[in-house]
């Protein structure tokens, strides 16, 4: 067995590294601590840390330059940051930057704060995996983001098989075919970051809650990044929520700007989406779901093209369908 993953406390407080190593002190995991920035450099370059938890207003370097240190000296590092209320904009912009994955506001709350570092473990577990990049880790990263939300069980491999069936109409040569199969096992990896609470709660989600979902597509490709995965499969996480006339998200980009693999997993994503059941609504019939599509989403949500290709291909997903009860297989 290898050695234990690392969480790396940093504090001027004392208390505080005690408190917050007493919580964890049930799991499997390493605790380190640290009560300045370069107690905490020195360990960072001398093991291999899963997650760095840094107050950020202490003396000498803030916690947030020394996140932002700590990436450029192990950039798969998980970097959470703890911080007052009066300092929210600086986390809220360090996590639009990149140079932290979560913040947590102080007092904090115990079974938060566990999850969010849980999350953060689990996120460097799928660096991990991601650099490995072989089918069975990649696929086994989309099964275990669905996990998260029964609701969604099959939906990474149908959205793939869908996806594949389009591509191929679209004439995608045989190795984008193959990116954009990876690309959509892994579109929806970032909502590892996404509390289970609001992923499977009944009826509509808040403002407040859809501004976390909206996240899950820059938080994804960021792990991608940070794995070093090929950019066709990185625009397919980044881009998938995109929509053609400029309405969807993270970016607001439009049309042709949406690179054509991201469109394409759009296509199906959609599909599956509305053609399956989720909590607050039944899903729609095949044949109901292309219809809806092709009514409402032509041109304003979908590529119009590549919806017509794919309207083109509905005996074909049918046929699909009718042979696995469980939904298209993918291989």
């Amino acid at each position: 067995m290898g050695m234990a993953e690392a969480l790396l406390i940093v504090d001027d407080e004392e208390k505080i590294l005690k408190c917050i190593e007493r919580m964890m002190i049930h799991t499997d995991l390493r605790i380190l601590t640290a009560r300045n920035a370069e107690e905490a450099l020195d360990l960072i370059r001398n093991e291999d840390i899963s997650v760095i938890l840094s107050d950020n207003m202490m003396p000498g370097m803030k916690g947030i330059d020394l996140l932002s240190t700590a990436k450029s000296h192990a950039p798969d590092t998980i970097r959470i940051l703890m911080t007052g209320q009066a300092d929210l904009p600086t986390a809220i912009d360090a996590i639009n930057k990149g140079e932290v994955f979560r913040f947590v506001t102080k007092p904090w709350d115990n079974e938060e704060l566990e999850q969010t570092i849980q999350e953060g473990i689990e996120r460097h577990r799928i660096i991990g995996k991601l650099k490995r990049a072989d089918e069975a880790s990649l696929l086994s990263i989309g099964q275990a983001i669905e996990l998260k939300d029964p609701y969604t069980r099959g939906h990474s491999k149908r959205v793939a098989a869908y996806s594949l069936l389009l591509a191929e109409r679209a004439g995608m040569s045989a190795e984008v075919q193959r990116k954009i199969k990876h690309g959509s096992w892994l579109h929806d990896c970032g909502k590892i970051g996404i509390s289970e609470a609001i992923l499977n709660k009944q009826g509509p989600l808040t403002e407040e809650e859809f501004e976390i979902v909206k996240n899950h597509p820059a938080w994804g490709a960021e792990v991608a990044r940070q794995a070093q995965m090929p950019q066709t499969i990185v625009n397919i996480i980044l881009y998938h929520h995109e929509h053609f006339d400029g309405h969807g998200y993270p970016s607001r980009i439009t049309g042709y700007q949406i690179p054509k693999e991201a469109r394409i997993v759009a296509v199906a994503d959609v599909f599956d989406a509305i053609t399956t059941d989720r909590p607050y609504r039944k899903g729609l019939s095949l044949s109901d779901g292309l219809e809806e599509m092709k009514s409402n989403m032509r041109g304003t949500v979908l590529d119009p093209d590549l919806l017509d290709a794919f309207h083109s291909l509905a005996k074909v997903i049918t046929n699909y369908e009718a042979s696995d009860s469980n939904g298209i297989g993918c291989t």
